[in-house]
């Protein structure tokens, strides 16, 4: 597409003189000439033909003047640049014409010479601003559908911690807080039968959209599984076996799923790869860290054993589910907030509700990283067994 001049004079031989000067340009449709006699004109020329990109603009004009016109530009957009001509030496008009938006100027007698490198100047100009305008809007685009991916991410999250159909026996709550709009960290709990509750926590490998994309197939994958009724160990199995078959990303996920018996307090539960949970006792004694299965992250190798451990919760007492996010978040000095500070923290708050213990873990990485960014997703899951 050539490039639109629209050349603002009432002298009616310029017109002749610019067609003839740049033929070789129309010729080529490098440049698109559009004549108008005054500013009126040209206010009603650019509202016709859209796409102006240059408007070059003699200051002495009747019915509306170069100046007037050049405050009346500035309505067009940030896109479109003004070139003044004036006589030479009109040197109060050519600043009035500079600080009201000018872009450059030419004086008269005009050398068509120094008019093609000014031209050419201003066309520069004007090609960057489009490629800044249309970065700016694709920003805004995408800005705009990593929002709607969010709230598509957190919608997907159960943020109703009633216990499902009303079954007694527990309290549940967990949060997520990605380190960009969308994370690859996740949380789930659901009722496997009226005596087992599932409860799950993942952390997908990467962030960002792909990380988002994964992390929903993981949740929704694994939830499939378990509503079998399959020991967490055979469960997780099962899911790294499809993972691995549907997959060719490169990606995989940690994961931590548990199933609670509510009418004993027995946990069974597998730690693919994830950090084992927390026991917080409600007696107060020393909190505990579960052994771990030891066994692969989940979506990476097929065909590999995964293991259920089982151990027992009492009335009171409460399990902490967490990603790294945690505990590797940095301060200002680069230290971790480390496990170490997080088996203090939980020891100081036993007894608790789920909700008060996963505010106090994140108020208690906040105030630790004191402002520093967060460069990781953040989750954490907290259950408390009240017994049947």
């Amino acid at each position: 597409m050539p490039s639109r001049i629209l050349v603002v004079d009432d002298e009616p031989d310029l017109e002749l003189l610019i067609r003839q000067k740049f033929r070789q340009q129309i010729r080529d449709k490098e440049f698109e000439f559009l004549f108008a006699h005054n500013g009126v004109e040209a206010l009603e020329k650019l509202q016709e033909v859209k796409e102006i990109d240059i408007v070059l603009s003699d200051i002495n004009m009747p019915e509306m003047d170069g100046l007037t016109l050049l405050s009346r530009l500035s309505e067009q957009g940030p896109v479109l640049k003004a070139v003044i001509v004036s006589a030479y030496g009109d040197m109060d008009n050519i600043r009035t014409a500079m600080n009201r938006g000018a872009f450059d100027f030419l004086t008269k007698p005009i050398d068509f010479n120094d008019l093609q490198m000014t031209l050419n100047k201003t066309l520069q100009e004007v090609v960057l601003l489009k490629q800044g305008l249309r970065e700016h809007e694709q920003l805004v685009s995408i800005k705009q559908e990593l929002d709607i991916a969010s709230r598509i991410q957190q919608s997907i999250l159960p943020r109703e911690f009633n216990p499902p159909g009303g079954v007694p026996g527990y309290e549940i709550y967990a949060e997520m807080i990605p380190a960009k709009q969308v994370g690859g960290d996740f949380y789930d709990f659901f009722l496997i039968d009226a005596d087992r509750l599932g409860f799950v926590i993942g952390d997908v490998s990467g962030k960002g959209v792909p990380a988002a994309i994964y992390m929903a197939l993981s949740r929704a994958m694994l939830r499939a599984t378990a509503l079998r009724g399959l020991a967490p160990g055979d469960c997780l199995e099962t899911v790294n076996s499809v993972l691995c078959l549907e997959s060719d990303s490169g990606m995989f996920v940690t994961t931590c799923y548990c199933i609670l018996h509510l009418r004993s307090g027995l946990i069974e539960y597998c730690t693919g790869g994830h950090q084992p949970p927390y026991v917080q006792r409600a007696s107060g004694a020393a909190v505990e860290v579960l052994e771990g299965t030891g066994d692969m992250v989940v979506g990476m190798m097929g065909k590999m054993p995964y293991h259920t451990k089982k151990t027992s919760l009492k009335p009171g007492d409460s399990l902490i589910l967490y990603t790294d996010g945690v505990t590797e978040a940095m301060n200002r000095e680069e230290e971790f907030f480390s496990d170490e500070r997080l088996a203090g923290l939980l020891q100081q708050v036993p007894g608790v509700s789920p909700r008060q213990i996963i505010e106090g873990v994140i108020g208690g990485v906040r105030a630790f990283s004191n402002g520093f960014a967060q460069n990781d997703d953040i989750t954490v899951l907290a259950l408390r067994y009240l017994g049947v």
